[in-house]
């Protein structure tokens, strides 16, 4: 099944990968503008690219080798020095970074949190922030507004809310500049990481960041404290869940630093990959008005003029299948990095020790050999999952580690999503399309710019 309007528009905003692989140069300036740009074309066509930029490297697009590498031989493949320098100042030894039994035990406790149940459980969170991002853009009607700081607006209201009930949440705007300055300060590709330097070898550009995030942290670091000293919440929140939660195997309790370090990788990163993914729905909705209008039928048809609800989600199937496809042309995590521990094959293709593995997920989303024309936009792709190679969609990745917050972002997505295009018509804006760029998220830059009607 296709969506398409009658006449096929111009293909959507995409990234213009490099003509081949980069040189050492290359690859530095192309990681401080655009990671995406360390990617060939060629990588839409390959199973497997290798080259040496300083250290060895592989390009991974093969389903078979990138379910070994993310689920049959996890623990040989984890995620490189380069991954571990950005984001350990920031969010500590987490679930996103841990590796070993750091990781296991953190995961085994956090896992019931995550639990169906528990997410469907904070979905009136997400039914009232789709209602207030509604007011807010029913006033933006009939003129241009950034669909990206709104959704932005909307997913870190969800965030705060269901991690901090009590009302003791971070301010948004103190949050965004503590995340902008520490990605544009140590998110960026070092000359050092490039030629291999060993991880004890500093960065400059990294030596003084993150002065936002550790005032983030001192905050989380009391707000926990205090909640230690309370009663619980009558509908517990994120950190009452990670407070009660304890590993099963052990019954180990997180630290108050292991408390903080968890919350604030969900709040930094479980609210602007939600934002990220409904901005690239909406723009994609623009794009195509015959998708819109089929999606605002069914959400009009399921929810009259309420908002949606974890109870309509089964019935919302093409808002989903919107979002699939957004996730797949314009996945937040969109370049992924493991370090090799143990010697392997991959395509036929020797990996030795210390050699640099790349997921290039942008690159499997869109690559020929898995997907028919597949820089189109077409959620008709995901009309039966069963279609779709487990292995060539990645959005959140596979396997053990794949994220455990998955099902948060999608209820959330579609709860949103479904609330908006069941309201208002959404249309592009001459000269404002949105420039895919990836530093650590895979950003619209320039923000996205539509234009909003009453439906």
């Amino acid at each position: 099944m296709t969506l398409h309007s009658p006449i096929a528009p111009p293909l959507p905003a995409r990234v213009k990968l490099a003509t081949e692989p980069l040189g050492v140069m290359g690859t530095l300036r192309a990681g401080q503008r655009n990671v995406l740009e360390l990617i060939p074309e060629i990588a839409t066509r390959m199973p497997m690219l290798s080259g040496r930029t300083g250290k060895r490297w592989h390009m991974v697009m093969e389903p078979g080798a990138l379910r070994r590498i993310l689920r049959d031989k996890v623990d040989d493949y984890p995620k490189s020095v380069v991954t571990k320098l950005i984001l350990e100042p920031a969010i500590g030894d987490s679930l996103f970074v841990a590796e070993g039994a750091e990781w296991h035990w953190q995961r085994r406790t956090a896992a019931p949190v995550f639990s169906h149940r528990n997410v469907a459980n904070l979905a009136p969170v997400m039914t009232a922030a789709a209602e207030r991002a509604s007011a807010r853009i029913g006033a933006a009607a009939g003129r241009a507004a950034d669909m990206f700081d709104e959704m932005i607006t909307a997913t870190f209201e969800v965030i705060s809310d269901v991690t901090f009930s009590g009302g003791e949440g971070f301010e948004r705007e103190a949050v965004h500049r503590a995340i902008e300055t520490y990605i544009g300060q140590t998110a960026k590709v070092s000359l050092l990481d490039i030629i291999g330097a060993p991880g004890w070898v500093p960065r400059p550009s990294r030596m003084f960041a993150g002065s936002g995030m550790r005032q983030m942290k001192r905050f989380a670091d009391a707000a926990i404290d205090r909640r230690r000293a309370e009663p619980p919440h009558p509908v517990p929140d994120l950190l009452d869940l990670l407070l009660a939660g304890s590993d099963p195997n052990t019954e180990r309790r997180m630290s108050t630093a292991e408390l903080r370090d968890n919350l604030l990788t969900f709040i930094v990163a479980g609210h602007e990959t939600t934002a990220l993914t409904l901005a690239w729905s909406l723009y994609l909705c623009a794009f195509d008005q015959g998708v819109q209008a089929a999606a605002r039928a069914q959400a009009q048809a399921v929810l009259g003029d309420r908002a949606a609800t974890a109870a309509d989600l089964a019935a919302l199937p093409l808002v989903r299948a919107i979002i699939d496809e957004a996730l797949r042309m314009y996945p937040p995590a969109a370049f992924l990095s493991r370090t090799a521990l143990m010697a392997d094959e991959l395509c036929g293709r020797e990996i030795k020790p210390g050699d640099t593995v790349i997921l290039p997920i942008y690159a499997l989303h869109r690559h020929h050999a898995l997907w028919a024309d597949p820089d189109r936009f077409d959620p008709g792709r995901f009309a039966d999952a069963r279609r779709v190679d487990r292995f060539a969609y990645l959005p959140f990745g596979d396997g053990p580690r794949i994220c455990i917050g998955a099902s948060f972002a999608l209820q959330e997505a579609v709860i949103i999503l479904a609330t908006l295009l069941a309201r208002f018509r959404f249309g592009a804006v001459p000269g404002k399309e949105p420039k895919p760029v990836m530093i650590l998220t895979l950003r619209p830059e320039g923000g996205v710019w539509l234009t909003v009607d009453p439906a």
